[in-house]
């Protein structure tokens, strides 16, 4: 059975709206855009705001709206 973190990682797609809820950039938003696994196996995001400011992030910080 998958615990709450794995299965809000394991829903995130490309093109959802999304909000970081912990880590540097606590309390922005956007399109998440970009998934991709990392060296170490932790799923990383970039999150494209309205502005077309882009952040990267770890999916784990992040929560689908």
């Amino acid at each position: 059975m998958a615990t709450k973190k794995e299965s809000a990682v394991q829903s995130i797609k490309d093109g959802d709206r999304c909000k970081v809820i912990a880590g540097t950039h606590k309390g922005k938003s956007g399109k998440a855009t970009d998934l991709n696994v990392s060296k170490t196996g932790h799923l990383t995001i970039t999150v494209v705001q309205t502005g077309g400011e882009r952040f990267k992030t770890l999916a784990k910080n992040v929560q689908v709206v």
